[in-house]
């Protein structure tokens, strides 16, 4: 009786030890689980060549005006906000649309143009993107 009780423990053993090291990964494809929604504004832009990054403060980030942004929202809609002092001082617009995101592909929909760019780094602060030509934004919140 006592070596089926020791034999019972131990099979409950490995089997729990077994069952919560089943998985070293969490699930999600190798994918970020840092959310993607919010507000973000471009903080700096840049190419790629030859595997080097150059990466530059963002020009269209016009002086003394709020940064221009991105925000996506919850229910896959995006907008994006421009300051521009072209002809009045830090006149603002706005341009709407739909994203979507695809492991790490971020795919943007804007007045007909559509923009898909690969997510290179998602943190809490940053969000890095790179289309296929090399063109870089990055983004922070």
């Amino acid at each position: 009786m006592k070596n089926r009780s020791i034999i019972l423990a131990l099979a409950l053993s490995i089997g729990l030890l077994t069952a919560s090291c089943n998985h070293d990964d969490d699930g999600n494809g190798g994918e970020t689980i840092v959310p993607l929604t919010g507000k973000w504004e471009i903080s700096k832009i840049g190419t790629t060549s030859g595997g080097t990054e150059t990466l530059t403060d963002a020009p269209q980030n016009q002086s003394g005006c709020n940064k221009d942004y991105m925000e996506l929202k919850i229910d896959n809609t995006v907008i994006e906000g421009d300051y521009d002092s072209t002809l009045a001082p830090c006149s603002f617009t706005t341009d709407s649309g739909i994203y979507s995101r695809s492991h790490n592909n971020l795919t943007r929909a804007i007045d007909g143009v559509t923009t898909v760019q690969d997510i290179v780094n998602l943190t809490i602060h940053e969000l890095k993107l790179k289309d296929a030509s090399g063109n870089i934004e990055v983004y922070v919140r």
